[in-house]
């Protein structure tokens, strides 16, 4: 127990390289907690460092430890397009309120190879109307591709937006064939 009474819990990272870039993972022993795209240097260390604060401990590098290796297994499976759905433990402690009500309802609601528009999703949590504050929860995402923010579209087809890039929005959609392979 630390000095405010809190029991400490332990945070473990790796780096996985994938199809889209590197992605972060990290876990504590509720589950996978962070995802992030684009993980190497700066963008890593500002990603640890905000781990840290949130979490209140500071992450360790452990790719062995069991979550995480079955976590880049199913990751390096979905890349491959070995696997659909991903089946591991997940933290949900970085989020709350109606944006994780929203990513359970994706991560529940929307299966590999199909999208939603940020209406419709609001709809499901029983909020229609509150299509911009999907966005917004789309935004705030702390598990992209294990929670698919992806899969979450305009209404009128256009692509929205993503954490990623837009790029990476499109080859995760082409990966999962909701959008033809991009040429280059």
């Amino acid at each position: 127990m630390d000095s405010d009474g809190r029991y400490g819990q332990r945070v473990v990272w790796t780096v996985v390289g994938t199809g889209i870039g590197p992605l972060l993972l990290a876990a504590t022993g509720e589950g996978l907690v962070s995802v992030v795209f684009h993980a190497s240097g700066p963008v890593r260390d500002a990603a640890l460092a905000r781990l840290a604060s949130r979490l209140g401990t500071e992450p360790v590098e452990d790719p062995g430890s069991p979550l995480l290796a079955e976590a880049v297994r199913q990751v390096n499976e979905y890349f491959a397009g070995e696997r659909q759905d991903f089946e591991l433990p997940l933290d949900w402690s970085l989020i709350s309120g109606f944006n994780r009500q929203v990513l359970r309802e994706l991560a529940a609601g929307v299966p590999f190879g199909s999208v939603v528009g940020y209406g419709d999703l609001a709809r499901r949590v029983g909020q229609p109307g509150a299509g911009q504050a999907v966005g917004v929860a789309m935004g705030s995402n702390p598990l992209p591709v294990v929670v698919p923010c992806h899969r979450v579209v305009e209404k009128d087809g256009g692509i929205g937006g993503f954490g990623g890039g837009l790029e990476t929005k499109r080859k995760l959609l082409a990966l999962e064939g909701v959008l033809p392979e991009p040429l280059f």
